[in-house]
């Protein structure tokens, strides 16, 4: 069939006496003169207006927002953004947090390791990670205390920050909470091991004694600087009496 339909009007002789409609069924068959032919192709003139209506609706919204200062909003960044690795989105990194745990861990000097390191570049993460860590063994002492160990982490740090710059140091409060923070890894070591030997209490005080001293030394030699050489008493014993406490926590002494 055909996608023309002809309109045919008829009349009578000198006076309209009627209107016949008569449909063609096939295009070549000639359209009888007096016809309308209305072409219904798909509809592909009205398409292509819509379209047109649209474009330029889509112009006049660009044309005004960009007036208004919001052209921004219009605009599609066409290159596809690299996808980050979630561990450098956080700023963490495994290696340099490793090597600062083993430079806490064995704090003499002749050992070679920069344990200057953790003062200078501070970071948060591996700090964290080490006072959540003690809190955890904690949970064998006493559950309530847990919240108390970050508690003290940050006020005890800043205690000692505000000590520090008084007597003249330049150390800053992200540097001293990283290497407090780093310095608490010793009673972890200590509050792990003295539940198996709570049995011998001399031997087991000895070792709670020597797991604060191993921190304190790990924390004051770093944070004790040249300017604090000869002050050195007066920072240094505020920080053996936060570890001290920090281990009081654990064992609820």
């Amino acid at each position: 069939m055909s996608s023309v339909a002809q309109l045919d009007v008829t009349t009578g002789q000198g006076e309209p006496d009627g209107l016949e409609f008569v449909s063609i069924g096939s295009a070549d068959s000639p359209a009888p003169e007096g016809s309308i032919a209305i072409d219904v192709d798909n509809g592909k003139d009205e398409n292509g207006l819509n379209e047109g209506m649209r474009n330029r609706s889509r112009e006049a919204a660009s044309q005004f927002l960009s007036n208004k200062g919001f052209g921004w909003m219009l605009e599609v960044d066409d290159q596809d953004e690299e996808e980050t690795p979630l561990l450098e989105e956080l700023d963490i990194d495994v290696k340099d947090i490793y090597y600062k745990l083993r430079c806490v861990l064995l704090p003499l000097p002749y050992l070679g390791f920069n344990r200057s390191i953790i003062r200078d570049a501070p970071d948060f993460w591996g700090p964290l990670l080490v006072v959540l860590l003690y809190a955890m063994v904690s949970l064998y002492g006493q559950l309530r205390v847990i919240s108390w160990i970050i508690t003290i982490w940050f006020c005890g740090t800043y205690f000692i920050f505000l000590l520090a710059r008084v007597l003249g140091g330049s150390v800053s409060f992200s540097q001293m909470l990283g290497v407090i923070g780093y310095s608490v890894l010793p009673l972890v070591i200590t509050a792990t091991i003295v539940p198996f030997i709570h049995s011998l209490p001399y031997f087991a005080f000895g070792f709670k004694v020597l797991g604060v001293i191993w921190a304190t030394y790990s924390a004051s030699s770093l944070l004790i600087e040249e300017e604090l050489q000869q002050k050195s008493s007066l920072l240094l014993y505020p920080i053996f009496l936060l570890f001290v406490y920090f281990f009081s926590l654990h064992s609820g002494a």
